[in-house]
């Protein structure tokens, strides 16, 4: 009986593994802006299907809710409507600097997601500042794959890289 629930468990083990082996590293810059009144941008990272339809948001960077509806895109697919979610992503803004992030291809709800095409976007605004978007389109399940975004008011350079 019990080489029959230690196999059961070997099978379930292998059959999660090829998940976990994909990893998607984010490496975003914070650009140092000069301006007489600088404040943090509010900063939402998050990845969508094919379908425009939010799948996993990885980071939210912000330091007063009021404000959330300023980062648009976020705020139109997320932001609005899912305050707990939101809410158990949400850290404190960030100084100018680079900061790394990953995804392992769980949805929201901790659910591998399919192979396909998925979109990271990161948006950043900045009270009495600009707003910025950066979208890169990925392959899930399509092997290696690297890409780099150029700089932009609010956002510096964006290197997505699949492993």
């Amino acid at each position: 009986m019990y080489r029959y629930i230690s196999s059961s468990l070997a099978g379930l083990v292998l059959a999660v593994s090829p998940v976990q082996s994909q990893q998607v590293e984010i490496s975003l810059e914070l650009p140092v802006v000069e301006t007489a009144q600088y404040y943090r941008p509010y900063v939402a990272v998050w990845v969508e299907d094919e379908d425009q339809q939010s799948v996993r948001l990885l980071e939210i960077w912000r330091k007063e809710p009021d404000w959330l509806k300023d980062i648009r895109r976020f705020w139109r697919k997320i932001g609005r409507s899912e305050a707990e979610l939101v809410d158990g992503r949400t850290g404190a803004t960030r100084t100018p600097g680079r900061y790394q992030l990953s995804w392992n291809g769980l949805d929201d709800a901790g659910q591998p997601v399919p192979d396909g095409q998925y979109t990271i976007l990161v948006e950043a605004s900045r009270e009495q500042g600009g707003r910025s978007l950066q979208r890169q389109t990925i392959q899930w399940g399509g092997g290696p794959q690297q890409y780099t975004q150029e700089a932009m008011s609010e956002l510096g350079e964006l290197k997505i890289t699949l492993n």
